[in-house]
């Protein structure tokens, strides 16, 4: 039997036949949503107004963040602190490093902290002192032309209707090792808290951009939005296989208009397979891409195996949207902005 995660529209899970689809739920976008954590620490329904001075702004990878001085609700002044999305989903939003200064007055709206001791808000809008307005909808890279691809390559990113996960779904066919991981699962184990590079299936998963380029006509190349390493499939079947690395050895080839990519020569990897899953030196991944005929939307679906943490294998099925095409998004790692969940990610 093999398990298939399909894109998820609400909260649930059904089994119809031999397939069990998975939902998962999704924040609201008046949060900053499809980061790597959950924000159950907001409490939506407690809307605020701010006024303070910006203290830091940092535009960094995992999350961009703002932290702001500004009086509380017993006028003792604090550092509020404001998560967001990573660079990418802040530049789509019409937002860059320069957005806001340090030492500037901003008035802002957002939902604050379940625990009225921590000074965590999000952010609706924010308005400048000399009265012009920040939003956090869309704008600037979402108004551009979405061209359509030919051969896969362009600018393509996960669907937003597959939604979000921030822990493994129930109903993993796991085995004793895989199992003790689920029943143990800790938020604060995943990779990204340490600035780690995810290898697939995960590498593709998240929600940052994937560049797909191919230089020549041997090799296609998954630049992920501000990893370093991309991921090199040869259409060399016999290309040399090297060390082995969270990456692993992708080979591909094309049935039809399919592109289907073999990956072996793993290395141990934290949640290698999906949240709160490790995965070992003996996972299996195979990858079928097909692009519908607009060209604007490229469907996935992964086959995992992996003897150590796996019962049997795992199907992973979504979709991909096509981008405006632009340069990558560059931006460094930052553990205080990776980590700062750490701290806001439940009650303490």
């Amino acid at each position: 039997m093999s398990w298939l995660f399909a894109r998820w529209w609400q909260l649930g899970s059904f089994v119809k036949g031999k397939l069990l689809a998975i939902s998962l739920f999704t924040l609201g976008l008046a949060l900053p949503v499809w980061a790597h954590h959950s924000h159950s620490n907001i409490d939506r329904e407690d809307i605020r107004v701010h006024s303070g001075i910006v203290s830091e702004y940092n535009w960094s990878m995992p999350h961009v963040f703002l932290r702001i001085m500004a009086p509380n609700q017993d006028g003792q002044v604090v550092e509020y602190t404001i998560e967001f999305l990573h660079p990418p989903g802040m530049v789509e939003r019409g937002w860059s490093p320069e957005t806001f200064q340090v030492g500037e007055r901003i008035t802002w709206e957002g939902a604050s902290d379940r625990n009225p001791k921590r000074y965590f808000t999000s952010m609706s809008w924010a308005e400048r002192a000399d009265g012009t307005r920040v939003d956090y909808g869309f704008g600037g890279e979402r108004k551009a032309a979405v061209l359509p691809s030919k051969d896969f390559t362009g600018l393509w990113k996960r669907s937003r209707s597959f939604g979000s996960t921030y822990a493994p779904p129930p109903g993993l066919p796991l085995t004793e090792v895989g199992q003790a991981l689920f029943d143990n699962f800790n938020p604060r184990t995943n990779p990204q808290v340490d600035c780690m590079e995810p290898g697939p299936p995960r590498f593709t998963i998240l929600p940052y951009p994937i560049q797909i380029t191919r230089p020549d006509e041997k090799t296609v190349v998954l630049k992920g939005e501000l990893r370093h390493e991309p991921r090199v499939v040869h259409l060399d079947m016999d290309y040399p296989v090297g060390p082995p690395s969270h990456l692993g050895h992708s080979v591909g080839w094309f049935e039809g208009k399919e592109l289907i990519v073999e990956t072996t020569n793993f290395t141990q990897d934290r949640w290698g397979t999906h949240a709160g899953i490790d995965s070992s030196d003996q996972k299996h991944l195979i990858e079928r891409y097909s692009m519908n005929e607009d060209g604007l939307m490229l469907k996935v679906l992964m086959t995992v195996t992996d003897p150590i943490y796996l019962a049997q294998p795992i199907e992973i099925d979504y979709s991909m949207d096509k981008q405006p095409d632009r340069q990558l998004v560059t931006a460094p790692c930052s553990l205080e902005g990776a980590r700062l969940f750490l701290t806001g990610y439940k009650d303490e």
